[in-house]
């Protein structure tokens, strides 16, 4: 619906491998569409080494909220796949 989000981020991540970014990728997919509400959403994708998540939001409060969500998200899973080597 066109004018139903206001304000978008795009958010790139490269990692050294496209299967640390798989890794990254699987630990964060379950929350897609979890996380999403009335007021943003978001979608995942890959490609090779590289990550996107693409944040769309009714206002920058929620867009804000939503960009500091998956960027926790993903250095949690970060952190435990360098804990796992």
């Amino acid at each position: 619906m066109p004018g139903e989000y206001d304000h978008e981020t795009l958010l790139s991540l490269t990692y050294t491998d496209p299967q640390r970014a798989r890794r990254i990728e699987r630990a964060i997919t379950p929350e897609v569409g979890d996380i999403d509400d009335e007021r943003s959403r978001t979608r995942l994708d890959r490609e090779a080494a590289e990550l996107q998540l693409a944040i769309e939001a009714r206002d920058l409060v929620a867009l804000r909220a939503a960009v500091n969500t998956w960027l926790s998200l993903v250095s949690v899973a970060e952190q435990a796949g360098n804990a796992n080597g």
